[in-house]
């Protein structure tokens, strides 16, 4: 139950990643003999079913894949040109990834930076002068509790109206929130595939225009069409790669394509998955809430619960969970500064639901809490 860090595989993905490996192991944009001629092919159409995932056009946005969502996020906001935005904006319970890379953002562009709170339905709180030339990195679903960014569509046209652009850490909400995220226009998606059940990799969905702002200086093979003794040209044609400096993983990219077509037609238990999803999490929610000593963080039930008992310690609990065989996260999962500074909490357990899981995976985790905290 870690599907908030990374999600199991389904068989579609692992057969994609195997059948790259082992039939057509090429370079893709390099080479002009035929394995490499069908990783081009199947990088193109991951690239495309990813912006149609999220409901937007290509004509608008293109796709570029990194590491995870913390690299694309640094990738981005570290090649914003400076002169142009007077402030950085986002809230309190960000992963690490946002809150860190803001507070370098605010530093490098020496502009200030609100932190703002969050409504408990998920929704940030703000006033129209904090969007002002503002760049605004919030997540649309928490990693600590599942909140999700309610308010999302109205915040990107007020941040356009103001000036500003906005660039959502999608890394929780790709999977389970898809309809939070289709057809808003933000500035720029980040997300990671490990979270959406395919392979280790990151990816951005950027508008062209932000795009070709931005002060390229991460730069290398793979994304210029000339070079000179003094200067290179980046390609005209293929400016998805002006983000992709040198090899790519290209079977990791291919694989996202059968993870995409996968969450599309998957009818676990014969459930859509965001149904299915809300009935695990239902059903997590209310068993774990009813057992003596448990302090729940979540206001509801969501894919991602956090809670932690008045007198066991969250990392004992862990280790005792998984002589189980269910696996937890315990800690601050990389919300230092929300969880630690600001709530002084203690180290927290962390239920994370994903599609495989089964009702008796639900009942199972429930018994065994019971019987680990003697409740």
């Amino acid at each position: 139950m870690d599907s908030a860090c990374q999600s199991m595989r389904p068989q579609p993905v692992i057969d994609a990643l195997n059948n790259y490996y082992t039939t057509y192991n090429a370079c893709g944009g390099r080479v002009k003999y035929k394995w490499g001629q069908k990783v081009d092919s199947q990088i193109e159409e991951t690239r495309e079913l990813v912006i149609d995932y999220l409901g937007l056009s290509v004509k608008k946005y293109v796709c570029s894949f990194t590491l995870n969502t913390t690299y694309g996020l640094n990738l981005i906001m570290n090649q914003l040109p400076t002169g142009i935005y007077e402030q950085v904006t986002t809230s309190e319970i960000e992963h690490n990834s946002v809150f860190l890379t803001t507070i370098e953002l605010s530093k490098r562009l020496k502009i200030k930076r609100n932190l703002l709170k969050r409504a408990d339905d998920g929704s940030l709180i703000y006033s129209k002068s904090d969007l002002i030339k503002a760049v605004v990195v919030v997540n649309a679903a928490s990693n600590i509790d599942g909140r999700l960014l309610l308010n999302i569509k109205q915040l990107i046209k007020d941040t356009h109206d103001a000036g500003g652009i906005v660039i959502i850490d999608a890394a929780q909400a790709m999977a389970h929130y898809r309809e939070l995220l289709s057809g808003c226009e933000a500035d720029a998606f980040c997300f990671s595939a490990h979270k959406m059940y395919s392979a280790s990799l990151g990816g951005i969905v950027i508008q062209k225009d932000l795009l070709h702002s931005l002060d390229k200086y991460f730069v290398g093979g793979g994304m210029v069409s000339a070079v000179q003794e003094q200067n290179y040209q980046l390609l005209p044609d293929d400016i998805a790669s002006w983000l992709e400096p040198g090899l790519q993983a290209y079977g990791e990219i291919i694989s996202l394509k059968n993870a995409i077509n996968w969450l599309k037609t998957v009818k676990p238990s014969g459930m859509e998955p965001a149904d299915y999803i809300a009935k695990m999490s239902r059903q997590l929610h209310l068993g774990l809430s009813e057992i003596p000593g448990i302090v729940m963080l979540n206001n509801k039930p969501t894919s991602v619960i956090s809670l932690y008992h008045k007198k066991v310690d969250a990392h004992r609990l862990a280790i005792f969970l998984s002589a189980a065989g269910i696996m937890t996260r315990s800690g601050y999962f990389c919300c230092h500064y929300y969880l630690l500074e600001k709530l002084s909490m203690p180290p927290l357990l962390r239920f994370s639901i994903g599609l495989h899981n089964t009702e008796d995976d639900i009942t199972k985790t429930i018994e065994t809490m019971r019987k680990i905290t003697k409740g």
